[in-house]
């Protein structure tokens, strides 16, 4: 009996605990359900996130660089390859013509280059005296003319030489033989590059930092060239030359510019990665940056500065622009919105561009006529076109320049500013209500980024110097990454240094028509020989613009 009794009640309790655990079972499973939901809207979102940067990426590390809009949509690229029958028409008429009578032209071939500024050397080719005999009568030939059958240029390899400075000392006879003591004059020597070395000399500094920054060999490559013509001089010395030289003299050239900067009313900016080797509190994998601003449109005199920071915080362009008061041009990075209020940003519309053609090539879902990425990049495409049409007519103008900006100023206003508001007008309305522009995806963040940067984009309407890209900028960074490929990374802060200034000094010869190894070696005879120490004054001489004619290059090819 005791233990029928104590089965019911078992049973009931487990009647209760069962009822209860259904009601705590329902309850769970509608948040459960909610929280499921949510968690795959999330991990949808993500996952379209991380594919179409996977496609993005792929198309950078693999695709095209072109920024080139694709005109052909991917469903209708397969007609090229049924062309003839796609485009046949059966009741289309034939088309009429009409006899036309085509005339040759006379090929002019390809386009000569200019050897005008170049020595000439002519090497005429005679007959020896047996072979001047007229075949007709035997008598002796005369030259009666010289004709030119080919103009070749010749190159000549780098030559080496060594250069003895010899000091003249004098003295005089007279007091040599009548008075006890003989004063001695000695001649005036110019002063070395680099104190205490006797092989350095301004042409070879020169020589090796021009194949370095210019042209992009690294040091060990030109050891191994100085090798093979016989020359033994190592990467470290030449690594050595090349701090001491910019630690001397250009450091002066490179601040005197800096102040003819920080004057200017406009200047772009731009930064780019370099690895440090040794930096004190970094790993040698770690990212340092070398940041650039440079000069606009507005001045004849060009100014292209390169300086270097162990990090990319907006501590570091509020240090350098520190004095600078007017309009920077940039792209959409923070730290160039941080400055003080006196330093107004002005926006990149390439950058814009840039970002919807990544997606036009990069997802196949953009890449139709009528898609979101594609009517983006029409509108930029429209503000360029627009840009190019003003500048057409700037360069035809015969006013002055202040005349051409504020013509161009006001075609803005009248053609260019209605369109931006008609491309941000439409980014609002698909922002976040295009379920292809939802915030998380690719469309979604650069439509974000585009509405967050209006007022930077929207600055080049201000005034007619503006540019409607920061791609000045981007030219003059170019050759330092292009070098970057070659040498990789700087050993230590003093090497990066150096080589800011280097290609500081370097860019803006280049901007203001000078041959870089010309200025160069200009630059380290003439320093040396200047009391810049307690005359900063005489640095002027050493600028660009105040170059001897030598240094300046007529028939520049800017890059």
């Amino acid at each position: 009996m005791l233990i029928l009794l104590y089965f019911q009640r078992l049973l009931r309790y487990n009647i209760v605990m069962v009822n209860d655990i259904k009601l705590a079972t329902t309850e769970d499973v509608y948040r459960q359900n909610a929280d499921l939901l949510l968690q795959v809207k999330l991990l949808t979102e993500q996952n379209t996130y991380l594919s179409e940067q996977l496609l993005i990426l792929r198309q950078h590390l693999f695709g095209s660089k072109s920024e080139q809009k694709i005109a052909i949509a991917f469903d209708d690229q397969l007609s090229l390859f049924n062309e003839a029958e796609a485009e046949s028409n059966p009741i289309a008429p034939e088309p009429e013509f009409e006899e036309v009578t085509y005339k040759r032209k006379k090929s002019k071939g390809k386009r000569e280059i200019d050897l005008s500024g170049l020595p000439v050397e002519r090497i005429v080719y005679e007959l020896s005296e047996n072979e001047r005999i007229c075949p007709v009568c035997g008598g002796p030939l005369h030259a009666c003319k010289h004709d030119v059958l080919r103009r070749e240029l010749t190159v000549i390899p780098a030559q080496y030489k060594v250069t003895e400075h010899v000091e003249t000392v004098y003295t005089c006879r007279e007091c040599e033989e009548n008075n006890i003591k003989t004063p001695m004059v000695k001649s005036e020597v110019p002063a070395p590059v680099i104190s205490g070395s006797g092989v350095a000399s301004p042409s070879l500094v020169a020589h090796i930092a021009h194949q370095k920054y210019t042209l992009g060999l690294p040091l060990y490559r030109q050891e191994q060239e100085f090798k093979r013509n016989n020359i033994n001089i190592s990467r470290q010395n030449m690594a050595n030359w090349i701090i001491y030289t910019a630690e001397h003299w250009l450091v002066q050239i490179y601040l005197a510019m800096k102040v003819i900067l920080m004057l200017a009313d406009i200047l772009h900016a731009d930064e780019t990665t370099v690895q440090v080797l040794h930096e004190d509190g970094k790993p040698a994998e770690s990212k340092s940056y070398m940041w650039l601003y440079r000069t606009g449109c507005d001045t004849d005199r060009s100014i292209v500065l390169f300086d270097y920071q162990p990090n990319r915080r907006h501590e570091n362009a509020k240090a350098f622009l520190d004095g600078f008061s007017g309009y920077l041009h940039s792209d959409g990075y923070q730290a160039y919105d941080n400055l003080p209020s006196d330093v107004i940003p002005v926006g990149c519309w390439a950058h814009v561009r840039r970002k919807f053609a990544d997606i036009l090539k990069s997802l196949p879902d953009y890449n139709k006529p009528g898609s979101l990425a594609m009517c983006a990049v029409d509108f930029c495409d429209k503000l360029f076109e627009l840009e190019r049409e003003y500048e057409k007519n700037l360069s035809s103008s015969s006013s002055s320049s202040e005349d051409n900006f504020k013509a161009r100023y006001e075609a803005r206003l009248e053609k260019s500013k209605p369109l931006m508001g008609e491309f941000f007008a439409w980014a609002e309305s698909v922002y976040g209500r295009n379920i292809l522009a939802t915030p998380k995806s690719a469309m979604g963040r650069t439509l974000a980024y585009a509405l967050n940067q209006r007022t930077q984009l929207e600055n080049v309407l201000l005034d007619g110097r503006f540019e409607l890209s920061n791609n000045r900028a981007e030219r003059s960074v170019k050759p330092f990454a292009i070098g970057r490929k070659n040498w990789l990374f700087s050993n230590t802060e003093r090497g990066a240094d150096s080589s800011a200034m280097f290609y500081s000094v370097i860019e803006t010869a280049k901007e203001n028509g000078l041959k870089p190894f010309e200025y160069l070696n200009f630059i380290f005879k003439t320093a040396p020989n200047l009391d810049l120490a307690h005359n900063p004054d005489l640095v002027k001489k050493l600028l660009p613009w105040n170059a001897p004619p030598e240094c300046r290059n007529d028939n520049q090819i800017l890059s």
